[in-house]
């Protein structure tokens, strides 16, 4: 690798030459420096737009910090909701077609099901987690555990593990 000539050698882009022994007496190829790959191995800086988008994003995490403690004083203990089977069938539902895509997008090899995977994943451990926290005590909270733990959280995890896999091997 050879850096660019003056005083510009300090930056941190460098120009990949390949040298032999016929490039190496060629004008402009006077001497080879190698310098390791992995020095140069930065992460590229985001752009200006997604800087400012992610600490946004940021500042409105910790925003939303103190209204989980007045969501936790004020709310009520018990609750009816108008359309919870609606709410429930449409989650269901949201997964199917989570785990649908997920699987034809990964076995087609489209590198697409990394975002499928992931959102279905996310999906998989709301289920598990409102199934649990809204069952009534008895019966239905202990097929809720049963659910969580033998169905929603294990394909949650395979489905995280397909995300990430896909992403490392992708970056």
């Amino acid at each position: 690798m050879k850096g660019r000539a003056g005083g510009e050698r300090g930056k941190t882009m460098r120009q990949l030459v390949l040298c032999n022994d016929e490039l190496a007496g060629a004008e402009g190829f006077d001497r080879a420096e190698v310098i390791p790959l992995h020095e140069e191995a930065e992460e590229p800086r985001p752009a200006r737009g997604m800087r400012r988008a992610g600490w946004l994003l940021v500042a409105c995490g910790f925003a939303v910090l103190p209204w989980l403690y007045v969501l936790a004083i004020g709310l009520p203990a018990t609750a009816t909701a108008a359309h919870w089977p609606v709410a429930w069938v449409g989650l269901d539902a949201l997964e199917a077609l989570g785990l649908i895509a997920t699987g034809f997008l990964a076995a087609r090899g489209d590198r697409r099901h990394a975002l499928a995977a992931a959102a279905t994943a996310t999906l998989l451990v709301v289920d598990a987690w409102f199934d649990t926290t809204t069952a009534a005590p008895g019966g239905d909270f202990a097929t809720a555990v049963a659910m969580a733990l033998g169905a929603e959280l294990p394909l949650a995890a395979l489905c995280g593990r397909l995300a990430l896999r896909a992403l490392s091997r992708h970056a």
